[in-house]
């Protein structure tokens, strides 16, 4: 068997600097990865031809040659071709996950030794995983973790985990182009599993507690929330779309706007979940078990679609995920919701303030978020709210509570004007 792939060295490049970080991405039956070489090379004197550094150059603030550089490519490609000659003879295409770990075991950044960091990420990956049934999203999410711990240092082990290491980590990430929002998940996720590695006897340290970075603008305060006043969502829900699929996609949102529930929850929604004053579920993302009530909006949404059948019995014409966010965008372009926002995020101590049109932020979880400001808008008491969408605790209400408060100044300073 002939495993055909594409590998190609790539330094990445960011903006106005003269140098990339070098990068080997390997592609093959629709897998891609891209391993870190652990090497910053000077644009001008990278060949793509060759594939190589040229000749007698030196490369990034430390001045590497080039002749060191070139070897550690050699190594790489050696690597991969050697993982693809095994699997070839064995009769099996690996999987991204399997050659990025199988790699990182031949070139010496992951060993099965417990002190090695990475080696017990991969079974509290895997003890977790199971033990608490895990969304496909959240093992994307540790995965992602997983390769960014491998590109910093595959070879860290809890001897040597400081707070000086977790700081150089952030600087990785950081140089690396990420948001601090992003650096800050990474943290914390990072800390979940040091807690669960310390509990199980692999950590004897007290990072997961003690190690609190101030990472500006990640506290999530003045994080923007975006959802749809009570008169958008009516101009949403009433508008007569002459496209088919877009009228489906509304609807869809619309429902999550009337009801709180979750993309995943609305996609798992079937016929017989439904009755005819309230929806059961069992969340996909918690498991909590929630009975939500309907109203009128959401009832005639679900009487539409009563007698239409969609595969597994579905109850809703749900598609997936990211191809709804996309229509989602033309339906709130076609409706019209055309005011501006402007979102702030920060890289490092660098401040980026970027403005859009709404309708370039709708995205499914829009919808749960218009649910609850709503909500709470009406006088719904949070406890309340909070048994429908299934938040654990009042602080993740606060972000909506300072939303509708901000929104009855406003409408008390209408009199104002008379």
């Amino acid at each position: 068997m002939i495993i055909r792939r594409y590998c190609i060295f790539v330094p990445d490049k960011e903006k106005d600097s003269i140098d990339g970080r070098l990068r080997y991405r390997v592609k093959w039956h629709g897998n891609t990865v891209a391993f870190n070489v652990g090497y910053r090379v000077e644009i001008d004197k990278w060949s793509n031809e060759t594939q190589r550094c040229k000749n007698n150059t030196t490369h990034g603030k430390k001045k590497v040659p080039a002749s060191v550089i070139n070897k550690e490519i050699n190594r790489f490609e050696e690597t991969v071709e050697g993982i693809f000659l095994d699997c070839e003879r064995s009769g099996k295409i690996p999987t991204s996950d399997e050659l990025r770990v199988e790699f990182n075991k031949r070139i010496g950044r992951i060993s099965e030794d417990t002190e090695n960091v990475i080696g017990v990420f991969r079974k509290f990956v895997d003890t977790q995983g199971f033990q608490n049934n895990w969304t496909e999203a959240t093992h994307k999410k540790f995965r992602t973790l997983q390769r960014h711990l491998c590109d910093f240092d595959g070879k860290l082990t809890f001897a040597t985990l400081t707070e000086d290491t977790l700081d150089r980590f952030i600087r990785h990430l950081l140089d690396g182009g990420m948001a601090n929002m992003s650096i800050a998940k990474y943290i914390s996720l990072t800390k979940w599993f040091l807690r669960w590695a310390a509990n199980n006897g692999y950590y004897n340290g007290h990072l997961h507690d003690s190690y609190k970075p101030h990472i500006k603008g990640s506290s999530g305060a003045n994080k923007e929330v975006i959802y749809l006043t009570w008169d958008e969502l009516m101009d949403v829900y009433h508008f007569e779309f002459k496209e088919p699929y877009l009228e489906r996609i509304r609807d869809v949102f619309c429902f999550c706007c009337f009801t709180g529930v979750r993309y995943s929850d609305v996609a798992a929604l079937k016929r017989q979940n439904v009755s005819d004053d309230c929806i059961n579920i069992v969340t996909q993302k918690t498991s909590d078990v929630l009975k939500i009530e309907l109203n009128k909006y959401s009832k005639a949404i679900l009487d539409k679609y009563r007698d239409v059948p969609f595969p597994n019995k579905a109850a809703l014409p749900v598609i997936s995920n990211q191809k709804m966010n996309v229509y989602l965008k033309e339906v709130g372009k076609k409706v019209g919701l055309d005011s501006k926002q402007t979102i702030v995020r920060f890289k490092g101590n660098e401040r980026i303030e970027r403005t859009y049109y709404k309708y370039e932020l709708l995205t499914t979880h829009c919808g749960r978020r218009t649910f609850v400001v709503n909500a709470l808008y009406l006088g719904i008491p949070s406890e309340v709210i909070m048994k429908w969408t299934g938040h654990s605790d009042y602080k993740s209400m606060r972000p909506y509570i300072a939303i509708v408060d901000d929104i009855k100044v406003r409408e008390m300073n209408k009199f104002n004007t008379k």
